[in-house]
């Protein structure tokens, strides 16, 4: 392996960069974006258990912003749920925003990986192909050695950029994809909130 990264050249030293990179976001995401961290299933339901009949304290209320990413949104409806039902949803909406801008952290990191490593293959292919050509133009056809090495450097970077950028581009495709489920589901249990708190277009909370 030592060998191989060596006959790549000094362009392997940002691919193997960003490989690393790549996996330590990738790991990373997979620890964060979990559904039981995000959006815990029965939170909603507990939240209602705590409201019926009375307002929730604000040590709950900070427990609730404390205790994940849905529980910030709904912690913003019920805070503002006695002042109709469009601030509420504002509030709500506001809240999303920022949590979601939070579940997207790394992937603009993530895709510029996938972007830029089959680049970093591509130039080394370029320095590969210019040693190439400069061997020949110097030495003639005859140093089989100097041939194989810029040979050797092109097809290496290029295969390394692409072995990086694959894998990066699913991940964050994944990611993605995963961020986008997770919002629709805070949206869901945020617009019932909404509907348990203020009925059908009541103008006050039902606390």
């Amino acid at each position: 392996m030592l060998e191989i990264v060596q006959s790549g050249g000094w362009l392997m030293v940002p691919i193997l960069l960003c490989s690393v990179i790549a996996a330590a976001i990738s790991v990373e995401r997979v620890w964060t974006l979990q559904r039981s961290r995000i959006a815990p299933q029965n939170l909603l339901a507990q939240v209602w258990t705590a409201l019926r009949g009375r307002a929730m304290t604000a040590e709950q209320m900070a427990d609730l912003r404390a205790s994940s990413p849905l529980g910030q949104v709904l912690a913003a409806g019920i805070a503002n749920a006695r002042r109709g039902r469009e601030v509420m949803k504002e509030a709500m909406e506001e809240a999303a925003g920022q949590v979601t801008h939070d579940l997207e952290r790394y992937l603009t990191s993530l895709g510029v990986i996938a972007s830029i490593a089959p680049l970093l293959g591509l130039l080394g292919t370029v320095v590969g192909m210019i040693k190439v050509f400069t061997a020949l133009m110097l030495e003639g056809a005859g140093n089989a050695s100097v041939l194989a090495g810029g040979i050797s450097q092109a097809l290496i970077t290029t295969a390394a950029g692409l072995s990086v950028a694959i894998p990066a581009l699913m991940c964050h495709r994944f990611f993605q994809r995963r961020v986008d489920e997770l919002v629709v589901i805070m949206e869901q249990e945020a617009a019932k909130l909404v509907e348990m708190l203020l009925g059908d277009g009541a103008a006050e909370p039902r606390l």
